[in-house]
């Protein structure tokens, strides 16, 4: 574990129902709330990926190895639904998830997640810095994947 003690779960926050303080996640960020998963707009987004997708279990777990194997099917359905409604909305020739464990891993946020990307060719996603997006664009960006989901098959 690499939580600290005192360490209040943003992601379990936004999970149940509520928002982060501003700048961060809002419940009207939510693109996609299953039974057991949930995706949001990133509040940080990287300059040519904008609409960076996070997905997560609602139940909380550190990492991929705490997660429960039984999670897998619905992240992975959640994660291709959000990478198929990216692909329409953005018309993106590509899609990138990346997954961090510990900090070694590059792991910042102590709740298993995935990030979805849209990709273009030399987007140079990861030679690029993330930074926050103002919570207006992420309401347009969050409102144009839930269009997209509404037609995207449920694995």
């Amino acid at each position: 574990m690499h939580a600290p003690s005192d360490y209040s779960c943003p992601f379990c926050r936004v999970a149940s129902g509520g928002d982060l303080d501003p700048p961060y996640t809002s419940q009207a960020e939510v693109v996609l709330r299953e039974p057991e998963v949930l995706a949001f707009v990133s509040s940080r987004q990287w300059p040519m990926n904008k609409g960076h997708v996070i997905v997560i279990p609602r139940s909380h777990h550190e990492n991929l190895y705490e997660l429960p194997v039984a999670l897998g099917t619905p992240l992975l359905s959640a994660t291709q639904r959000v990478a198929q409604a990216l692909r329409l909305a953005y018309g993106c020739p590509g899609i990138s998830t990346r997954q961090h464990n510990e900090p070694a891993g590059n792991q910042d946020v102590w709740h298993y997640h995935v990030h979805v990307f849209p990709r273009y060719v030399d987007d140079a996603l990861y030679l690029s810095q993330g930074e926050r997006v103002d919570p207006s664009e992420r309401l347009r960006q969050a409102s144009l994947l839930r269009e997209h989901l509404r037609g995207a098959p449920a694995a």
